[in-house]
């Protein structure tokens, strides 16, 4: 069984960075991290920041959020690899080749459509799930609440319609 880290800990930890990130010492401002995307893609693109709005709108807090989701990848893979012990590497989850099949083509293009939509919800709201559960939660403001039940909910119900249940057939 993996090691856990206790739920008080993880509560604790997480009251710290939300602290840190809106103090003075951090970054001064809500966490978030579409912004960042949004900010990788000015850079890959070499957007001129005096020609595009937008640009020049997220450079700063962009350049924050991109910094933030690079440690918080190698953050989850330290702690699969030396904390929990439960790294691996998995093309096709295993509800994916149970309910769907064992294309890894399939499932790479199902999650690029999956992933756009997301980020272009995210900017279409102003915001990802976040900046609007986590930050809007952690201020315990309404629309950070209205947010996270509109998410579950219409989450839950794309796995019901997407991940139909398995028939077990008796022979």
């Amino acid at each position: 069984m993996p090691k856990q880290i206790p739920w008080w800990l993880g509560g604790l930890l997480m009251s710290l960075l939300f602290y840190y990130t809106f103090s003075v010492w951090g970054a001064n401002r809500p966490i978030g991290a579409s912004t960042g995307m949004a900010y990788f893609s000015n850079l890959i693109f070499d957007l001129d920041t005096e020609h595009y709005e937008y640009a020049s709108k997220i450079e700063i807090a962009g350049a924050w959020e991109g910094v933030m989701l690079i440690g918080a990848f190698f953050g989850g893979l330290f702690m699969s690899i030396f904390v929990t012990k439960t790294f691996h590497i998995s093309y096709i989850p295993t509800l994916w080749k149970e309910r769907k099949n064992r294309s890894v083509l399939s499932r790479m293009i199902w999650s690029f459509i999956a992933g756009f939509l997301l980020v272009f919800g995210a900017r279409l709201a102003g915001g990802c799930n976040a900046g609007h559960i986590l930050s809007g939660g952690s201020q315990l403001a309404v629309s950070g609440m209205i947010f996270a039940v509109v998410a579950l909910g219409t989450g839950m119900i794309t796995g019901r319609f997407f991940y139909k249940r398995k028939v077990i057939k008796d022979d």
